[in-house]
């Protein structure tokens, strides 16, 4: 790790590279510290030995950038919002030496530990102890080391129109303890922060860990070079979307093969899920998974809502509307049979949301066994039960929740794998599905 203070980092610069003051507007002496490489005297961060059953043998994650010194990992919290404090910083609102007071932070409900916590190649893309910070890192916190919570774990009561609606219709009913009278649901929610475990996560896409850190590096543009050059750091803080699990019921159930339990694995859609676009069935399926939960819940079992951010396919939104573009515009109008083929026109690829790494969370849970899987992806169903997951029963969205222009994508995505218990459509009558046109 090497410092450049003042006119030493000016001279340092290369050519054509943006000159500042060595004093920031506060007064405060500016200087740049390039992470590439560790200083003479080593690595001064705490050793991580990842899958270690113990916290405290594990070790912290330290990626805050207060102390460039105490960091023994890449990257920074908040994920893609880093950036957001960044601007803060720039403009002064925010102090960047600021440490969080955490003062009754503690999770609102315990979760684990469980014994995959200290299997390593269960859990590799988030911190099992990433909620625990304030109880398990004590010593290091005693000692300055700024250690931050990737977890946070509350309770809420949410409220949908559509459960509420299922409540008037006879389908949901006030037990006043899970749906309290009105329609409110009480959850307990958790939210998490991606934590990669490079060596695990290259394992678990099957490829050198290498290729993994240099395609990282390379495609962000070059935004982490101890990427790169610092293979002696092992996890990684992606400035990538989290996930939020909404939990129901009987938390018990989710370790008690006895008990019921309904899962639902739900990756964002924001045209959908937010403002009821009828393009997909996204929304849709995300009230029925929770109708299924609730329903599970009140039978004396849980119910689990995952929400991953993987907008698009985890192509991103700009993509996906492009995609919708073309997909009206094409010859023949929106046609079921050339769904995908749209979007790996654009995109150069169908779907990037690697679901390989998503049952890390359902391990982080404790989940062993789950009665009804509330979704008809293969690619989700397949991962999970690789993990060592049992699934029980799959369940379909309801063929009268499909909106009208959906019928493109259900249909397409039955044709390619997804769980159907009616079976797919024949190519003849995969070409006769078609949407709405882009004027309409």
């Amino acid at each position: 790790m090497t410092e450049l203070t003042g006119a030493a980092a000016a001279a340092n610069q290369p050519q054509g590279a943006i000159s500042g003051s060595d004093r920031t507007a506060s007064g405060r002496r500016r200087h740049i510290v390039l992470t590439s490489h560790p200083r003479r005297s080593g690595q001064k961060g705490s050793p991580i030995h990842w899958g270690h059953s113990d916290p405290v043998k594990r070790g912290p994650i330290v990626a805050t950038v207060a102390d460039p010194s105490h960091r023994n990992a890449i990257g920074t919290h908040s994920g893609s919002y880093a950036v957001y404090r960044a601007l803060a910083v720039a403009s002064g609102v925010l102090h960047p030496e600021h440490r969080p007071d955490l003062t009754h932070t503690a999770p609102a409900v315990a979760l684990g530990p469980h014994p995959s916590w200290g299997e390593g190649e269960k859990i590799v893309s988030l911190d099992p102890f990433g909620a625990l910070v304030g109880e398990v890192f004590q010593p290091w916190l005693a000692q300055g080391v700024d250690i931050r919570p990737t977890i946070a774990i509350t309770r809420a009561h949410i409220q949908m129109p559509e459960l509420m609606a299922a409540v008037r219709q006879g389908r949901l009913r006030e037990d006043g303890e899970i749906v309290k009278p009105g329609g409110d649901l009480v959850v307990t929610k958790a939210a998490i922060e991606p934590v990669w475990y490079l060596p695990g996560v290259a394992q678990r896409l099957q490829v050198r860990e290498d290729d993994l850190r240099y395609a990282l590096f390379e495609q962000t543009g070059g935004m982490f070079p101890e990427l790169v050059t610092r293979p002696d750091l092992k996890v990684f803080l992606p400035p990538i979307g989290g996930i939020t699990v909404y939990l129901v019921g009987n938390l018990a159930a989710m370790t008690d093969p006895d008990l019921p339990l309904a899962v639902r694995v739900h990756d964002e859609c924001n045209g959908s899920d937010v403002f009821g676009s009828d393009i997909c069935t996204c929304r849709p399926y995300l009230v029925h998974g929770l109708e299924e939960c609730i329903q599970t819940a009140q039978q004396g079992g849980a119910g689990i809502i995952v929400y991953f951010r993987k907008e698009g396919r985890a192509l991103g939104e700009v993509t996906k509307f492009l995609v919708y573009n073309a997909r009206k515009r094409q010859e023949g109008g929106d046609r079921a049979d050339a769904y995908f083929a749209r979007t790996e026109c654009v995109a150069g690829v169908q779907d990037v949301r690697f679901q390989e790494l998503m049952p890390d969370v359902l391990h982080w849970l404790g989940i062993t066994r789950i009665d009804r899987f509330v979704s008809m992806s293969d690619m989700k169903y397949n991962a999970i039960v690789r993990s060592g997951i049992e699934i029980v029963h799959r369940i379909p969205i309801p063929e009268d929740l499909i909106p009208a222009d959906a019928q493109v994508e259900i249909e397409a995505k039955k044709a390619a794998g997804y769980y159907t218990d009616r079976g797919p459509l024949s190519p003849d009558g995969l070409a006769q599905v078609k949407g709405r046109a882009l004027a309409e």
